[in-house]
C-alpha cells in the first residue's frame, strides 16, 4: 500500500513537471510572437511616417504648381519661370517614386 502511494505521488510529480514544461514552452512562444508583432508594428509605423512625408512633399509641390498656374492665368509668370517650375515639379514627382 505504501509503495502504491509513492507511485501515485511520483506520477503526480511527473505530471506537474510535464505541465510546467508545457506552460513554460507556451509562454516562451507567446512572448516571442508578442515581440515579433511589436517589431512588425514598428515597421508599419515607420512606413506610415515615410508615406506621410512623401504625401506632404507632393502636396506642397501641388500647391506651388497650383499657385504658379493661377499666376500664369493672370499673366504674371514669364515663360522661363514656368519652364523652371515644370522641371522642379517633374524632379519632385520622380524623386518620390
Amino acid at each position: 500500500m505504501a509503495a502504491e502511494g509513492e507511485l501515485l505521488k511520483s506520477q503526480s510529480v511527473e505530471q506537474y513537471k510535464a505541465e510546467i514544461e508545457r506552460l513554460a514552452k507556451e509562454l516562451s512562444e507567446t512572448t516571442h510572437e508578442k515581440i515579433q508583432a511589436a517589431e512588425y508594428g514598428l515597421v508599419v509605423l515607420e512606413e506610415k511616417q515615410s508615406l506621410k512625408q512623401q504625401y506632404d512633399e507632393l502636396e506642397s509641390a501641388y500647391e506651388t504648381v497650383r499657385h504658379e498656374l493661377e499666376q500664369l492665368k493672370e499673366g504674371t509668370v514669364h515663360n522661363s519661370d514656368l519652364m523652371e517650375t515644370d522641371m522642379r515639379v517633374q524632379r519632385n514627382i520622380w524623386r518620390n517614386f
